[in-house]
C-alpha cells in the first residue's frame, strides 16, 4: 500500500510517512494509491468480529506490514480500551427504519475520539521507534481539539498546539480543551471563525521549510489516518444490523462540516460495503448541500448555529472526493483548486453533478428545525439527540424512503451542547467527567488571526 497526493506532485510514500506528512508537500491531500476491494466472503468473515478485531483487519490493509501485526494489535487494543461501552460504537434502534450509531463513548464524549485515540498512540509509537520529535498542530471547531489533546497529553516526545475560534465553541468543548494543564499542551483561542483557524493550519503546513524545521504533524482530518480509522465504524454498524435483521443496503446519514466523516463512509462503500444512500447533513452553513444539489462549491456568509462543530464553510476533505470524482486525475484536481483559490468558487459540469448525486443526497437543516428534531425524538422515543446528531436525523427523515434502513451517526454526547438543548426546556444530567470540568481553572491564550502571530506562538512553544 502506497499513498499519493491528490495533486500528483509527491512521490508515492508508505503508511508511516503518510501519517507524518499529514498535508501533502504539494498542498494536496494524501489518498491510498489503490483502494482495497473486499469480497462478500471477507465481509462475512468479519461480521462477528469485535470492534478492535475489525479495526485491526481494516488497518492491516492500509499499513502494509510497516507496523508488525502484533504491535498494531497492541496499538488498536490500547486505543479502544478507553471507551465506556464494550461495543465501542453501539447501534441503538429508534424504530423499524431509524437507528443511531453512538460514536460518543470515548474519553471526550465525541466521535473524534475514535480516530484520535488511535492517532495519538500511533504518533507515540512512531516517536519511540524513530527517536523523533512530534509537534502536533491542529484546528478545531470544538471536538477535535479535546480529543487530540486527550490522545497525547503527557506523552514523551510529543507537543500539541490546538487553535479554536474564540467564543465560537460550546462551553463544555472549551473546558475540555482549556482545563488541561500539561506542559506539552498549548491552547490558542483565535479571534475569528473555524475557517480562519483551518486556513492558518493549511498555510503553515504548506510552508514546507517551516513544517520541517519545527517537526509539524497534523491531527485534523487532512491526516489520512483519521479517515481510515473512521471507516471502521461504518463496517461495524452494518455488521451489527445484519445480526439483528436481514440487512441489504443500509443508508447512512452523516452530520458533517469538513467532509471527513462522510468521506470515510464513501471510502467504505468503495471498498465494498453495501451502502445505500450516503446522506450529507449540514446546518445553515450549507456549502456542501449546495454543491450536491447544484454543482456549485462556494462559501457563503458564516452563520453561528446550535450545531457549532458544523459551522464550517470550507470543507478540508472536499479535495479527496474531487480526486475520485475526476477519475483520479491530479492535474484536473490541481486546476480546480487553483481556480477555487483565485475565484473563491468551483462550478462542475452537468455530467459530474450527475455523478455527485449518485454518490450523495444532501439536506441543510435550519436552526429551529434542529431543535424541533431534538424535541420530537425526546418526546416520542425518550432519546436525547445532540444538535449535530439532530441534523443527521432530520436529514434522514427528509430524504430516506420509508422501508429503507437508515443509520444516523451520533457524533457527540448531548451534554456537550446543553446550551442548545435547554432552549427546548429539556433537562439532562451531566456525566461525572463533564460535571467536574466546571470547577477547574482554564489555560489558554487569546490571539489574533494572522499566520505570523500563530507562528510566533509556535516558535515559543516548540
Amino acid at each position: 500500500m502506497e499513498y499519493i497526493s491528490t495533486r500528483g506532485k509527491v512521490e508515492p510514500i508508505g503508511f508511516i510517512d503518510a501519517i507524518l506528512m499529514g498535508l501533502a508537500n504539494d498542498g494536496g491531500l494524501l489518498v491510498p494509491k489503490n483502494i482495497p476491494q473486499l469480497s462478500a466472503d471477507t465481509l462475512q468473515s468479519w461480521s462477528k468480529l469485535s470492534y478492535s478485531e475489525l479495526a485491526l483487519e481494516i488497518f492491516s490493509l492500509y499499513v502494509n506490514n510497516e507496523i508488525p501485526r502484533a504491535e498494531l494489535k497492541q496499538l488498536v487494543d490500547e486505543s479502544y480500551a478507553t471507551f465506556r461501552d464494550e461495543a465501542v460504537t453501539p447501534v441503538k434502534r429508534l424504530n423499524d427504519d431509524t437507528y443511531v450509531l453512538e460514536l460518543f463513548h470515548g474519553p471526550t464524549f465525541a466521535f473524534k475520539d475514535i480516530a484520535l485515540q488511535f492517532l495519538g498512540n500511533l504518533y507515540s509509537y512512531v516517536s519511540r521507534k524513530t527517536n523523533s520529535i512530534i509537534h502536533i498542530l491542529g484546528a478545531t471547531s470544538g471536538d477535535t481539539g479535546a480529543s487530540a489533546i486527550e490522545g497525547v497529553r503527557g506523552k514523551e516526545g510529543i507537543r500539541i498546539c490546538i487553535l479554536h475560534p474564540h467564543q465560537k465553541v460550546s462551553q463544555v468543548q472549551e473546558l475540555q480543551m482549556t482545563t488541561v494543564n500539561d506542559a506539552n499542551v498549548l491552547n490558542l483561542s483565535v479571534e475569528g471563525t473555524f475557517d480562519d483557524c483551518q486556513r492558518i493550519i493549511k498555510e503553515l503546513f504548506a510552508d514546507v521549510e517551516f513544517k520541517h524545521r519545527y517537526h509539524l504533524r497534523a491531527i485534523n482530518s487532512i491526516n489520512i489516518a483519521r479517515i481510515l480509522a473512521q471507516t471502521v465504524y461504518y463496517f461495524y454498524a452494518y455488521f451489527q444490523l445484519s445480526q439483528e435483521q436481514q440487512a441489504g443496503k443500509v443508508n447512512f446519514s452523516v452530520p458533517t462540516g469538513n467532509f471527513g466523516d462522510i468521506f470515510a463512509g464513501y471510502l467504505a462503500q468503495k471498498m465494498g460495503l453495501p451502502v445505500g444512500k450516503l446522506i450529507l447533513a449540514t446546518n445553515e452553513n450549507n456549502i456542501l448541500e449546495r454543491f450536491v444539489q447544484e454543482g456549485v462549491y462556494q462559501p457563503g456568509e458564516f452563520r453561528g448555529t446550535y450545531s457549532p462543530s458544523m459551522d464550517i464553510q470550507v470543507a478540508s476533505n472536499f479535495e479527496r472526493y474531487l480526486f475520485y470524482l475526476y477519475g483520479e486525475d491530479p492535474q484536473a484536481v490541481s486546476a480546480i483548486m487553483e481556480q477555487f483559490k483565485a475565484e473563491g468558487r468551483v462550478v462542475i459540469p452537468a455530467d459530474k453533478l450527475q455523478a455527485v448525486q449518485a454518490d450523495f443526497a444532501a439536506y441543510g437543516v435550519k436552526n429551529e428545525e434542529c431543535l424541533d428534531t431534538i424535541s420530537a425524538y425526546h418526546a416520542k422515543y425518550d432519546y436525547l439527540l445532540d444538535p449535530h446528531t439532530a441534523c443527521g436525523v432530520a436529514a434522514a427523515d427528509k430524504l430516506a424512503v420509508p422501508g429503507e434502513v437508515t443509520v444516523s451517526l451520533s457524533t457527540a454526547h448531548p451534554a456537550k451542547f446543553d446550551e442548545s438543548i435547554r432552549l427546548r426546556g429539556i433537562a439532562q444530567t451531566y456525566p461525572e467527567q463533564i460535571q467536574a470540568l466546571f470547577d477547574k481553572p482554564q489555560f489558554q491564550k487569546v490571539v489574533g488571526g494572522s499566520n505570523d502571530e500563530i507562528k510566533d506562538e509556535l516558535v515559543k512553544f516548540f
